[in-house]
């Protein structure tokens, strides 16, 4: 019996019992096909479906189900698997970014004679922790003084456009971290962490600082009041911008023995974050910059030299996490980093995935604006879609990267997903996409192993509009699991 994972329960199935299953789905092949998702329809809601076999000859793959399975739909998160896609195939899964400290000065006498230089190397998983390692190898290099000015170079892309309303909102404030300003040379995925403890004593306000540096990089506005033992813990946080620069708004309550709590909010400006983080981190290692610090769009000359570098995760590291937590802001800076030339904008970075799928033969029309899939202009189809999955499962090199980024609804990091019978639960893998604003969207596609060890490849696409109510992931999952349920049973 196929599965992921060997499910027990499919395990413990005898013979007789699977061959009982397997004849009563023949009779019954009304329901092994979307006959319940397709019942959304009469709500008002646009589905694109299509659910097909792999076999050992791809002209002969089966067909299970299909609902308008050419209509141009949006996929929302989904993106994020062609993202995957594209830059497995045009970086290799071993590939790693890397970021440096680079400059065109000597060093004498322990003082860099001109500018340090941050060239941001489009890493989408730039932690304080790499850049702390930076700070410790220029000072193994031995500097202990810049005669100029710290420069973070993001003349690989940034400042980004916005274009989407929760990102350029996000510019002056935001109560998310998922809007983030995207830059070739950010850290912490555009994001300052706050934490925020409960004091010793009830009604005195809680103590707070930054969650990776020892001072005190931005504004924290701290109006969290400690409350007395299990009185509950309710945190609001927004990031605001005004004349003091990034600012961290906190209110409510934190009980006196509550845990720590870490708040992320996306930064006003990736690089400007990036250079204050690392201010900081020169200062304690000792390491004094003469020169206020300052943004470049601009690449450093080629006289520069290498002073300190890191290395990101290997692609397939980074792809898992993309897809596992649908990371947006990783989503985005790496679909720049597939575009060639300087200063990129997410147009162009959809335009380079979309040239990634025109080599695959009977995909049919993409666009996408962005590699998240937070522009909801992006479009394909189920049968779309399913074409480059097919197209992954068919590369033996990339294949195991690639769907290892996919979650099993048994084990997934999305709560919502664990659902379904043991069937769905342990042979299916997927990627989801969601959407609310301007209109409901719940999509998702992957691969399912059927009752005799075969392949199958799947993908929904579920669109609202205006008028259509709301649609909870419920609505969507529990009918589509039945439907794949009956495919996999069947076969």
């Amino acid at each position: 019996m196929g599965s992921f994972f060997a499910p027990k329960r499919l395990r413990r199935w005898s013979r007789v019992s699977v061959v009982a299953t397997l004849a009563l789905c023949a009779s019954t092949s009304l329901f092994a096909d979307f006959s319940r998702l397709s019942q959304l329809q009469g709500k008002g809601f646009s589905i694109s479906a299509e659910a097909r076999l792999l076999d050992a000859d791809a002209d002969t793959n089966t067909l299970l189900g299909s609902l308008n399975p050419e209509r141009q739909l949006s996929p929302a998160s989904v993106t994020k698997a062609y993202l995957a896609a594209a830059a497995l195939n045009r970086f290799g899964p071993q590939h790693r970014f890397t970021s440096q400290l680079v400059s065109s000065g000597s060093i004498e006498n322990g003082v860099l004679r001109g500018d340090l230089v941050f060239e941001g190397g489009g890493d989408p998983g730039l932690t304080t922790e790499n850049l702390w390692r930076l700070v410790q190898r220029l000072h193994l290099a031995g500097v202990r003084e810049v005669d100029g000015a710290l420069v973070v170079s993001q003349w690989r892309f940034g400042p980004v456009d916005c274009i989407t309303t929760d990102r350029c909102e996000a510019l002056t404030r935001v109560a998310n971290a998922y809007s983030a300003p995207l830059s070739s040379a950010g850290v912490n995925f555009g994001s300052w962490c706050v934490n925020v403890a409960p004091a010793a004593t009830a009604g005195e306000p809680a103590r707070v600082g930054m969650c990776d540096s020892q001072t005190t990089l931005i504004t924290i506005d701290n109006q969290v009041v400690t409350r007395p033992a299990n009185s509950g813990t309710e945190i609001s946080a927004e990031r605001i911008t005004d004349e003091r620069g990034d600012v961290m708004r906190l209110t409510g309550q934190i009980s006196t023995n509550a845990t720590a709590r870490d708040v992320y909010r996306g930064a006003g400006d990736a690089a400007d974050e990036t250079a204050q983080v690392l201010m900081g981190m020169l200062n304690q290692a000792g390491i004094q910059v003469r020169e206020p610090w300052r943004v470049s769009s601009t690449q450093p000359p080629s006289t520069a030299q290498r002073l300190a570098a890191v290395d990101s995760q290997p692609l397939q590291e980074i792809v898992l996490r993309i897809m596992n937590y649908s990371n947006n802001y990783m989503a985005d800076v790496l679909a720049l980093d597939l575009v060639e030339t300087p200063q990129a904008q997410l147009r162009q970075a959809g335009q380079a995935i979309e040239s990634y799928v025109q080599s695959l033969p009977s995909h049919g029309p993409l666009t996408l604006y962005s590699g998240s899939g937070l522009t909801t202009e992006n479009r394909t189809s189920a049968q779309g879609v399913n074409v480059m999955l097919e197209d992954m499962f068919r590369q033996g090199a990339l294949f195991p990267s690639f769907v290892a980024a996919f979650q099993s609804p048994a084990n997934g990091v999305m709560r919502f997903i664990r659902r379904g019978s043991a069937t769905f639960q342990n042979n299916v893998m997927l990627k989801t996409g969601t959407l609310n604003q301007p209109f409901a969207v719940r999509a998702a596609a992957g691969y399912f192993r059927t009752a005799q060890g075969r392949w199958g490849v799947f993908s929904v696409m579920v669109n609202g509009n205006g008028s259509t109510p709301y649609l909870s992931w419920s609505e969507v999952l529990d009918p589509l699991s039945l439907d794949l349920d009956a495919m996999i049973l069947a076969n």
